[in-house]
């Protein structure tokens, strides 16, 4: 089932894709103020998502625009066989 182990939890999800998420923020030399600018979502909901995995998911999408990762969100929870959008358009070209 995908990269994440049969075994966990959603809790365990959330806890860390925040973790990766502050992990790309920092690669990036970014401050939680920086990301809070750059993708509109408020300082204390990235504060609050770094710290315990909430956040709501259009402010996820925001903050994976602003750390240029939107597309890893295209093949989430994609039907299997279906191809992202992307690979069809370059199957017609």
């Amino acid at each position: 089932m995908g990269k994440f182990s049969v075994n966990k939890l959603p809790s365990d999800v959330l806890i860390s894709t925040a973790s990766n998420t502050a992990a790309l923020r920092k690669e990036l030399k970014l401050t939680q103020a920086d990301l809070s600018v750059k993708s509109g979502v408020s300082y204390g909901s990235i504060k609050r998502f770094e710290r315990t995995g909430r956040i709501s998911f259009e402010s996820l999408l925001k903050i994976a625009e602003a750390l240029e990762r939107l597309s890893d969100f295209e093949e989430l929870l994609l039907p299997k066989g279906n191809k992202k959008v992307e690979d069809l358009f370059k199957s017609y070209q």
